[in-house]
């Protein structure tokens, strides 16, 4: 499981932990029953307090995301989160915000930026063989 921290980001590592994680269950890179690193495990690879990591299980336990099985470990739900829909809306929401305001910087029209999505959408297709 990659996740990569920021020091110098103004979030606090425990939501970006938990805001990365719900990324990897909404976009299907971890999947339902799939076993989550230890707390300490992954407080290491991170480099970052085991407390750190603990909140970010519990936040995201809360959530729905997470399950813990008493003497086994913290797995991804089964059940998947209640809140997959919206939190890939939220993703997308900020790629969009932020494909917008580069657009706006570099001058390329709106119409241009949906031809260029269209264009992106039809090749990915291609590719995959859709």
């Amino acid at each position: 499981m990659q996740i990569h921290i920021s020091m110098e980001d103004r979030v606090p590592i425990y939501r970006q932990i938990v805001k990365q994680i719900k990324y990897l269950r909404a976009s299907g890179r971890l999947e339902p029953g799939e076993e989550m690193p230890t707390i300490r495990g992954l407080a290491e690879q991170l480099r970052v307090n085991p407390n750190t990591v603990a909140r970010a299980y519990l936040e995201l336990e809360k959530d729905g995301v997470v399950t813990k099985r008493h003497g086994t470990g913290t797995f991804v739900s089964d059940l998947g989160s209640p809140l997959d829909r919206r939190e890939k809306m939220k993703i997308l929401t900020e790629r969009a915000d932020t494909l917008l305001a580069e657009a706006e910087q570099l001058n390329i029209e709106f119409d241009a930026v949906i031809d260029l999505l269209r264009v992106r959408r039809e090749e990915m297709h291609v590719r995959v063989g859709k």
